[in-house]
């Protein structure tokens, strides 16, 4: 396994948000650690999924240029 590389991170959390991740770390067996990082590639997963891929959006297009008409029709 690939040793990754870290940095030190100081942020303010709320008071309620971080009593309750610590409650899950503590149920889990886990560190905080493990689990900012869990949430924080989430978000960074969600948010890639949430834009369309350039090439999909070019193939839309493409598609839509050639088919409007029909995309018309099948809408009516």
């Amino acid at each position: 396994m690939a040793v990754q590389s870290r940095e030190d991170l100081a942020v303010q959390v709320d008071s309620e948000i971080l009593r309750s991740v610590r409650e899950i770390a503590s149920a889990e067996g886990r560190q905080l650690q493990a689990l900012f990082d869990e949430a924080l590639s989430d978000l960074v997963e969600k948010r890639r999924r949430e834009r369309p891929r350039a090439h999909v959006m070019a193939a839309y297009q493409a598609s839509h240029e050639e088919f409007a008409p029909l995309y018309k029709k099948l809408a009516e």
